[in-house]
């Protein structure tokens, strides 16, 4: 069970900070692709809805029933995700998931300042949480590919 001290120090001012500015946190009303993922261990849930044009994002929406961890890894998501290709989000999954699950680096830029979730990676049960918007929107790109 983790202390109080390693509880405030997961939950830094920065990660409230970021899970307080919801960036497009509304749902699109005609998205070329939508898809919700849930983390079965704290129930958080991500919806994301997209469009994409010539390969790369041009509207992003999403609907957030997370912890502050989640909120806080979707804001960061959302500022990013305008304009990327299912390739930039892949590439921000796998180093997101690394940083997460064996201490890697951080992500690369755009998605740079998922950094401030890395003291989460001693917690695995936060981890899908942290994961769901872009779980997501990989989900998304890949239905559209396959509507093609």
């Amino acid at each position: 069970m983790p202390s109080e001290t390693d509880l405030i120090k997961l939950y830094s001012g920065k990660i409230l900070q970021m899970a307080s500015e919801p960036i497009y946190r509304e749902r699109l009303s005609e998205p070329d692709a939508s898809v919700t993922k849930r983390s079965p261990l704290c129930g958080s849930a991500v919806t994301v809805d997209i469009n994409v044009e010539s390969g790369f994002i041009t509207h992003y929406g999403q609907d957030v029933r997370a912890c502050a961890l989640g909120q806080a890894s979707s804001t960061i998501v959302g500022k990013s995700i305008v304009g990327r290709s299912i390739t930039e989000v892949r590439k921000a999954y796998e180093e997101l998931s690394e940083m997460l699950k064996n201490n890697g680096p951080t992500p690369s830029e755009p998605f740079d300042d998922l950094y401030m979730l890395q003291p989460a990676s001693e917690y695995k049960n936060r981890h899908a949480s942290i994961l769901l918007p872009i779980e997501a929107t990989l989900a998304a790109f890949q239905k559209i590919e396959e509507k093609k």
